[in-house]
């Protein structure tokens, strides 16, 4: 999903509890471990050769984040809304800054020459064969998957055009990723500008 953002974006305050209700309210049968969407990730991140408890996808970090402490943090707007629907759908939601991406933006195994910059500042190269969200730049927007974004193209106030990126691995994972995309369409604080499976393009 490709969206415009508004100059001074609002945060749907209303929205967002209201979704962060319906994340926590599955906690009565138990932790995020036990929901099939994350079971699925971990499978997958099993396949990838990591253990599940050590690297754990973005949606199962941000429910773990809100079973501990009833809350999620507030960072901006756009990723706040993004966070919130995650957290209700146990689906990774990631939004990315479209100008700081070059090129197509693609899941794909890494060469080990990729560059990613964690938000500490700190430069790194993803391991040879590690999965990744990766740039025609050869800059690397997440690592291990969906475990963690880069610091390079996180949104931040001056963002103006995000891409948005939901994916699920379950069996019903078509459906989520719909509704949840449905659900961004109605929340996010801009204009949509495409949505669905397009091909994301970023800087030329």
């Amino acid at each position: 999903m490709l969206v415009e953002l508004d100059h001074d974006p609002r945060r749907p305050d209303t929205e967002i509890a209201a979704l962060l209700d319906r994340a926590t309210a599955r906690f009565a049968d138990g932790p995020e471990s036990g929901l099939a969407e994350i079971r699925a990730w971990r499978a997958a991140f099993a396949r990838m050769g990591l253990r599940p408890t050590d690297y754990r996808c973005a949606a199962e970090a941000l429910l773990r984040r809100l079973r501990k402490s009833g809350e999620l943090p507030a960072i901006h707007p756009l990723v706040d809304a993004c966070n919130a629907v995650s957290a209700a759908y146990a689906i990774p939601v990631a939004p990315f800054d479209l100008d700081r991406v070059t090129g197509p933006l693609q899941v794909c195994r890494a060469s080990g020459e990729e560059s990613y910059l964690a938000f500490s500042g700190e430069r790194q190269h993803p391991e040879p064969g590690e999965v990744i969200f990766a740039d025609a730049a050869g800059e690397a927007h997440a690592r291990r998957w969906c475990h963690r974004q880069s610091g390079h193209s996180a949104i931040r106030p001056e963002t103006r055009r995000a891409l948005i990126v939901v994916e699920a691995m379950h069996t019903e994972g078509a459906v989520s990723v719909a509704d949840a995309l449905a659900e961004l369409v109605r929340i996010v604080p801009g204009r949509v500008v495409r949505g669905g499976r397009e091909r994301a393009w970023g800087r030329r």
